[in-house]
């Protein structure tokens, strides 16, 4: 009897050493798993509630819990919840007494971050409009298109941008847009078509709440955003974000231990998913403190941390390696920050950022804006974007798989029965993922072409659909996963996607160009790819380097603008007349390994002849992309 009695004390004295071995991560795989179903729980809840609970009802619902609590810090103003919510109120009767806004309508805002930009959303949310989120770096053809494929009514910018609306401003009064600048007093106002919303003219509306029936038709499957993604297109498409995705992806900040008494630094642009979604409305539904910053300062970043006591940043690989490249001091290690949450953090500079700056913990999450499946790396495992658990392995969160892909085909590759292939752990395939009631893909803004192109059916069985995400990953044996590539006509470079396809629609109509090929290199040191075009010019014509930078400086962004141009007799194509770029990728920009002339985009000097001496400076960090 005792021998029985020690025998099954000795087993359980032993069982958790046996479990760890088994898996090391067990305690964190089940605190993780716990957490998604509390909030799986919350999820169901507010789908089934009455009336309809929004983004917008949970920050009412913090206004009235602590209306006095620091919402927003911004540079020498601060706004509470509170405050927020009046100006809110405000702006939202102004908007619908002055440039008409109603329940239906979209809206575009062409602003940076600055804390007009939240008042605004909170108000367009309070009349039951559509915001759509313009990226305040396009311009001329990419700004019209983003108005055209999201239907836009209204469009407020602010006055520093009064330039670039200005340039197509017929086009916009062509299509009934009413534009509006914010900020300017209405004697600055001189452009006709162009109306102003002053500081003024807001400030004489009443704060008081406004009636939710303004906004009674909207629902949890209604679109709440429109965040713009560059794609195979070549311009950007308006991912549609619903109520119930925004309210997902609002929850990575509780999902990875971000409480109500954080501080969180918000200083990637609002218009993007990381710093809205994840960010601003993650923010809210945390009921916390947000800084927020114009832009990405360096030299100022940790300063901004200690000022404000923050605890909990954001970022995209790009800035963590900035912050390593930035001067070394004294006070590196002297901040409160305990959490850092983003994407793209590539393993060298993540051991470097913990090394030089601290106990802080990166959770590296993996997501599309406008997809329907997502990992984090809860466990802080250096270089995986996320962790296999218990609920993915039982399909509880969704159904994903990683499949065969042919790279030089460009598509999945099919078995004898004429089904995807996956792959076993630890080689790369293509992510997909089960589009379900559950996990739906609402696809981009009046493109239904586009929308198709990233949806697979029958990929296992007949009937089935499932979203193509387009990226290219490893699960290890561990269960962690890790990002490998990107597949199709976009890459991405400081942080933002860049299509192909766009880029080379640019460059042939410098008048020396008859042909381009547009691709991403990789550069020793850098997160994503750099670009280059491969070119073909006119016969008889020598490549013109003032026009082509005068030409890509007026119509690209700056992340967008090829770095490398390379002269080429003629470009290759497929049997099918797609052009090749995967050996020309593979060839990358040194000038050693080619016999076709090369160019280099020099800040300072424009295009100029790319030598063996600047290969090496780019590649030694010596010269700064």
């Amino acid at each position: 009897m005792y021998v029985l009695l020690y025998t099954i004390l000795a087993g359980l004295a032993i069982l958790p050493l046996f479990l760890y071995l088994r898996n090391p991560y067990l305690m964190q795989d089940l605190r993780y798993t716990v957490t998604c179903i509390v909030l799986g729980f919350r999820m169901n809840r507010i789908k089934r509630s009455k009336p309809f609970y929004s983004m917008l009802d949970c920050f009412l619902d913090k206004v009235k819990k602590h209306p006095n609590k620091q919402f927003i810090v911004f540079e020498k103003s601060s706004y509470t919840y509170r405050d927020v919510d009046k100006q809110s109120n405000k702006l939202a009767r102004a908007l619908s007494q002055h440039a008409s806004v109603k329940e239906g309508d979209t809206v575009a805002l062409f602003m940076g971050n600055e804390p007009m930009y939240v008042f605004i959303w909170l108000a367009l949310a309070k009349l039951g409009c559509t915001a759509a989120l313009l990226n305040y770096n396009i311009r001329s053809k990419s700004l019209l298109h983003c108005f055209t494929c999201c239907r836009t009514n209204v469009l407020l910018a602010a006055s520093e941008l009064r330039g670039a609306v200005e340039e197509v401003l017929p086009t916009l009064r062509e299509q009934s847009v009413s534009v509006f600048v914010l900020g300017e007093e209405e004697e600055k106002c001189v452009t006709e078509g162009v109306n102003t919303l002053s500081s003024s003219r807001i400030q004489q509306y009443s704060d008081q709440p406004l009636d939710p029936q303004l906004r009674s038709k909207v629902t949890l499957k209604s679109p709440a955003l429109y965040i713009y993604t560059s794609g195979t297109t070549g311009l950007p498409k308006a991912a549609v974000i619903t109520h119930e995705r925004l309210y997902m992806a609002s929850s990575m900040q509780a999902i990875s231990g971000v409480a109500s008494d954080d501080v969180i630094y918000i200083y990637l642009p609002l218009y993007h998913t990381a710093g809205f979604m994840m960010g601003l409305t993650g923010a809210i539904e945390r009921g916390n403190t947000v800084v927020l910053r114009r832009k990405f300062s360096a030299s100022n970043f940790w300063d901004d941390c200690r000022k404000h006591k923050v605890t909990v940043i954001q970022y995209i690989g790009e800035i963590m390696r900035y912050l390593c490249n930035s001067p070394k001091k004294d006070n590196d290690r002297h901040h409160k920050v305990r959490l850092a949450l983003g994407n793209g953090l590539r393993a060298d500079t993540w051991s470097e950022f913990l090394q030089r700056f601290g106990d802080v913990r990166v959770c590296e999450c993996y997501g599309a804006t406008e997809g329907n499946v997502g990992f984090m790396n809860y466990i802080g495992k250096v270089g995986a974007i996320g962790k296999e658990h218990f609920l993915h392995k039982v399909r509880l969160l969704f159904s994903y798989a990683l499949i065969q892909y042919d790279t030089e085909r460009e598509e999945p590759v099919k078995d004898s029965r004429g089904f995807c292939i996956k792959v076993p752990k630890g080689e790369t395939g293509l992510l997909v993922a089960k589009i379900t009631a559950q996990t739906p893909f609402s696809g981009y803004a009046n493109n239904q072409q586009q929308t198709d192109r990233k949806k697979l059916r029958d990929v296992f069985v007949k009937g089935d659909l499932y979203f193509n995400s387009g990226d290219l990953l490893r699960i290890d044996h561990e269960g962690f996963i890790y990002f490998m590539d990107r597949i199709g006509d976009t890459f991405r470079w400081k942080g933002e996607n860049v299509a192909t396809t766009e880029v080379t629609e640019h460059l042939i109509m410098v008048e020396c160009i008859e042909e381009a090929n547009v691709y991403g290199v990789k550069v020793p040191g850098h997160e994503g790819r750099v670009g280059m075009a491969a070119v073909k010019l006119k016969d008889d014509m020598e490549f013109d380097s003032k026009a082509t930078l005068e030409h890509v400086k007026t119509c690209l962004p700056s992340y967008a603008r090829p770095r490398f141009i390379r002269i080429q007799n003629s470009l290759a194509v497929t049997g099918t007349f797609k052009q090749m770029k995967v050996k020309l990728a593979e060839e990358g920009f040194n000038p050693s390994v080619m016999q076709d002339r090369l160019y280099f985009l020099e800040d300072s000097k424009g295009y100029v002849p790319m030598t063996r001496e600047m290969y090496q400076s780019i590649s030694d960090g010596k010269i700064h992309l």
